[in-house]
């Protein structure tokens, strides 16, 4: 962040010496006004926002100069370009910088007689801003956020694997206390942040790679590849489902709902189910970032179809009359579908 917040200054100071100092320009600020304000996060940012940033500006001061030059009065002018300036701004493909459009037509209605000559300058003026921008962002230490994404998304695997772990030693050992089954539902929401977390900074990775000089030298590691967004999409499954079946568990140990608990040896069963889960999405993890584990994950996978299978055959046979505890239980089941159907589909 200081290198860039240098970078910035930098580009606004050599925007200004060479249109302000070294050249004179009749409206000189407006270089190192845009120069300062490319010097994005990223190079691929600097590019797309500065095509964006001169399209909006360009179409401000077009309108501008026009209307300018059929009224006498630029607070007429006003009222009828800062409109249409406005919904300019609102165009899709100008995204975040479409406000540009207002400010480059406020420059030309507020800066004096309106002419041909002077918004010509001001465009040219913002072009070359434009360009010293992206130049020192490209080529003063272009920026690099090469975070750890394997680590980011084995942090969440992990968790996953702890959490679906917990729920299932819980069952094994008939513990159905409310206030620990919160804190496992507690624990699965979080999950989802996490997931977001590693999805950021695949994302940012691959970002900060595009258009960048550095990228081509030694020790820089390579974009995230579609491994990862294999990885991200098997996490998001296991955070809604973890998240589903801890609320179950959460809501079958409320006091006000004794009867809704599944049978023990019910729950049992399908502690064993969450506990092939937790060690299938951790098999998965190791896969997917290098680790020589594949049979044992077709393995896991395996068990885990098996598991499944007794899942059903148990729901089928179970007699009870409590339709509360029939819910409960089929509820459990209907997410152990859902969280067992990604892993089948990618570990088969």
């Amino acid at each position: 962040m200081a290198v860039q917040a240098g970078k910035a200054a930098l580009a606004a100071w050599l925007a200004w010496a060479v249109a302000g100092w070294w050249l004179r320009a009749p409206v000189a600020f407006v270089a190192p006004w845009v120069a300062v304000v490319l010097v994005e996060s990223t190079v691929y940012r600097s590019i797309t926002r500065g095509l964006q940033q001169l399209g909006a500006i360009a179409a401000g001061t077009v309108v501008a100069t026009a209307v300018g030059l059929l009224l006498d009065s630029p607070e007429a002018a006003m009222a009828i370009v800062l409109p249409l300036a406005m919904l300019l701004g609102q165009w899709r493909r100008l995204g975040s910088q479409g406000i540009y459009a207002a400010t480059g037509a406020l420059f030309v209605l507020t800066g004096g007689p309106v002419s041909v000559a002077t918004s010509t300058a001001r465009l040219t003026e913002a072009l070359f801003g434009a360009v010293v921008g992206i130049g020192v962002n490209a080529l003063v230490r272009p920026p690099l956020y090469l975070r750890d994404t394997r680590s980011v998304l084995r942090d969440a695997t992990e968790e996953a694997h702890d959490i679906l772990r917990a729920v299932a030693d819980g069952l094994t050992s008939d513990r159905w206390d409310a206030e620990e089954a919160a804190a496992w539902h507690d624990r699965a929401l979080r999950l989802r942040r996490l997931v977001e977390q590693a999805r950021s900074a695949v994302e940012w990775s691959r970002e900060s790679l595009r258009v960048n000089l550095r990228r081509r030298r030694p020790g820089v590691v390579a974009p995230p590849g579609k491994e990862y967004d294999d990885a991200l999409v098997v996490l998001d499954y296991a955070a809604v489902h973890t998240a589903g079946v801890t609320r179950t568990v959460l809501e079958a140990a409320a006091e006000d709902r004794p009867a809704a608990r599944p049978h023990p040896g019910l729950a049992r069963r399908y502690a064993e189910f969450l506990c092939r889960t937790a060690r299938a999405l951790r098999l998965y993890s190791h896969s997917r970032f290098g680790d020589a584990c594949e049979d044992e994950l077709r393995e896991a996978v395996a068990e885990l179809r098996g598991t499944l299978a007794e899942l059903r055959r148990d729901l089928v046979r179970s007699t009870t009359d409590d339709p509360d505890e029939v819910a409960t239980y089929g509820a459990l089941l209907a997410q152990a579908h859902r969280l067992s159907d990604r892993l089948l589909a990618s570990g088969a």
